[in-house]
């Protein structure tokens, strides 16, 4: 069974987190969320994130769980976005340290949103990339920057915001279970015809 680690912190986007969470479960992906706290805390105030719009949720794990041994085992590793949840993320050390070992290693990193910063902050190679247009002119000289829904870049998947959440779910399904799976999640979900889950 495949598994993900995905990331969360006090201000993450509530849609970017949830929907891919929820998705990847729905396809049989075993998924852990752990929360990251802003490098001046020590402990964090509260077993639980405060998401950008108050939407409150308990993370599997404590950062100090994710000792090497425990992150080994995943498959994948998801930042999601959000103004003030991103720059914790991608602030981290520990993240940084993550998103560069998965990415050498060849396992999947993917990040949606102002989420996509931590590809800048890890020093991922140049290569096409996209993000909220937020946050475009942090990463357009260091990456090909594009505008489409999710670019998939070798083992990099990046997305835009909330509106292209379901495509960055289906896509992570795609390349963790493959494309009938991807197909299986879709049609119970009822999309309205002529939806674009590109």
């Amino acid at each position: 069974m495949p598994s993900a680690l995905v990331l969360i912190a006090h201000g993450t986007e509530e849609m970017e987190f949830t929907i891919t969470y929820d998705t990847l479960v729905r396809a049989g992906v075993q998924c852990t969320s752990a929360l990251i706290v802003p490098k001046s805390e020590k402990e964090p105030e509260t077993r639980w994130a405060v998401c950008s719009r108050g939407v409150r949720i308990v993370p599997d794990v404590s950062e100090a769980e994710l000792t090497t041994q425990y992150i080994e085992q995943f498959d994948a590793v998801i930042v999601p976005g959000g103004a003030k949840g991103a720059e914790t993320l991608s602030q981290s050390p520990l993240v940084q340290q993550i998103v560069s070992d998965f990415f050498k290693a060849g396992r999947v990193v993917a990040m949606i949103c102002a989420g996509s910063l931590a590809a800048k902050t890890a020093k991922l190679l140049n290569q096409p990339i996209t993000s909220h247009p937020s946050v475009k002119s942090e990463l357009e000289k260091d990456f090909d920057y594009r505008e489409d829904p999710v670019i998939i870049s070798g083992n990099l998947i990046t997305s835009r915001g909330p509106g292209t959440a379901f495509p960055f779910a289906f896509a992570l399904v795609e390349r963790l279970c493959g494309v009938e799976k991807r197909r299986e999640v879709i049609e119970p979900m009822v999309f309205p015809s002529r939806t674009p889950l590109c």
